[in-house]
């Protein structure tokens, strides 16, 4: 196994799902690269905690009630199939539904799952889905969408920003969109409407919404949508999106954003040219080879050079970031009170700008460097430094155990700190940062070893050359 894979496998578990363990990665390496990729593109067993654990735990999770997506943080934490809830986190960043408004958490996390089930499936089954899904239906408005006073909300949003983008379609199409849509709705939406509240919090908590659909409220009359005429109905419509160029271009744009490098915000990809048209033309080429297959676009993409060579031109997502480190220190493996808990873990995210399940738009969040705020960052230096750099926590004493076991108990400054920067990433840090690590390892010449684990004076050594690592810019790179 050369150096040049090893960092290639762990820049696709970074990309694929929230970074690896030293144990995952020794299975990763062990398989290779390409099997790899689809070990990640079919998930089997996702080995997560159990939901009869946290529902023990947090009774409020079960009832639907509270404000973190707690279930999901834990899976995340937890799965042994990463790119699940990875690609689960990409389709929430594009079809952004919110709990501010819904007030339904359990219609959310049902909305997770689905994107789980169909997320690497074809494009049109997902749309399809997602134009079914009650938090969805509710978040726009589709409930009030009817065939005598139709209301374009959800025919604008899905063409501006779950499927072409803007310049693609008419002001006409978007009508002709919602009159397509006219009936899909959900149970109850006459009482909600009424009573002005979504259902009944007592004694169990919020009512799970069901999708429904209303033939009598269709309507059925022909419409011209994207210059197809028929009597079209919402699978029509999804089934003639899902065949556009530009549609292709625009969630292969997305997904090169996510998984890749970071694009402009979407608001300016009508005036701003993607940054690898090429990879863009190949992502496209496989949407339509398969039918619109997700998985299928993510195997080009993964296996594809200009993937490969995206090393760290990414900025981590604060879930990216937060999830990634806790998977890594071994924390919040189990709901039992005495770990940083859920709630704790989605108040981070949400200090940094992220919080799930809580967009601040329907357009999501916007990424990259947009991350990076002056108080932002000191959130994220802290977080990281004071996770990693805590040997209580059982997974930051396995990586010091492979760091101690890799250099020998009297290596070089130089060597010490290149096995922090190995078993942690492994992370190719400015001359000025290793510099910094160097002298921290050289403080009282090259470093004795030799005591671990029973010396302390070697415990503070690697807490504070570790503190040092997650606080660089490589780092809170993906």
């Amino acid at each position: 196994m050369t150096n040049d894979e090893r960092s290639l496998i762990t820049h696709l578990a970074r990309r694929a799902g929230f970074g690896a363990t030293p144990d995952e990665l020794d299975r990763y390496l062990q398989m290779g690269y390409e099997a790899m990729v689809e070990d990640l593109l079919n998930p089997i067993d996702s080995g997560h905690t159990p939901d009869d654990l946290i529902f023990r735990r947090h009774v409020e999770a079960h009832a639907g009630q509270g404000h973190s997506p707690i279930r999901w943080a834990y899976r995340i934490v937890t799965t042994k199939c990463p790119l699940e809830e990875k690609i689960a986190l990409f389709w929430h960043s594009i079809f952004a539904t919110g709990e501010v408004k819904l007030n339904n958490l359990g219609s959310l996390e049902n909305q997770i799952d689905m994107f789980r089930r169909h997320g690497l499936g074809r494009l049109d089954d997902l749309l399809v889905e997602l134009s079914k899904d009650p938090a969805m239906l509710i978040w726009l408005d589709n409930q009030t969408n009817h065939k005598e006073a139709i209301n374009e909300n959800y025919g604008r949003e899905i063409l501006e920003l779950f499927s072409m983008g803007v310049g693609n379609y008419s002001e006409d199409d978007i009508k002709e969109c919602a009159r397509a849509f006219t009936g899909w709705t959900v149970r109850n939406a006459e009482y909600m409407a009424l009573m002005g509240a979504k259902d009944s919090i007592w004694p169990y908590g919020r009512l799970f919404w069901h999708f429904e659909y209303r033939e009598d409220d269709h309507d059925d009359g022909e419409k011209v949508f994207l210059g197809e005429r028929g009597r079209l109905n919402g699978e029509d419509v999804v089934a003639i999106i899902c065949k556009q160029e530009a549609t292709a271009r625009f969630i292969c744009r997305h997904l090169y954003s996510f998984f890749v490098a970071d694009e402009a915000p979407v608001s300016q990809w009508t005036e701003t040219p993607p940054m690898d048209p090429e990879a863009l033309e190949t992502l496209a080429a496989a949407y339509f080879d398969s039918g619109h297959e997700i998985k299928s676009v993510l195997r080009t993409l993964f296996n594809s050079d200009f993937f490969k060579e995206a090393l760290f031109s990414r900025v981590k997502s604060p879930a990216e970031l937060v999830f990634g480190t806790l998977r890594m220190t071994g924390e919040c493996t189990v709901p039992d009170g005495k770990d940083l808990t859920a709630y704790q873990i989605l108040d981070e995210s949400g200090f940094m700008g992220q919080r799930l399940l809580h967009p601040p738009s329907v357009e999501g969040w916007h990424t990259g460097e947009e991350w990076i705020t002056s108080g932002a960052l000191v959130d994220r230096v802290n977080f990281a430094a004071g996770h990693v750099g805590d040997l209580n926590n059982p997974g930051v004493r396995r990586v010091v155990d492979r760091i101690v076991a890799d250099c020998g108990p009297a290596p070089t400054a130089q060597r010490l700190v290149d096995a922090c920067l190995d078993v942690v990433g492994p992370l190719e840090v400015s001359d000025e940062a290793r510099s910094s690590l160097i002298e921290i390892a050289s403080r009282s010449g090259d470093p004795d070893l030799s005591g671990y684990p029973e010396d302390e004076g070697v415990d503070r050594l690697m807490e504070e050359l570790l503190k040092m690592v997650v606080s660089s810019r490589e780092y809170q790179l993906a």
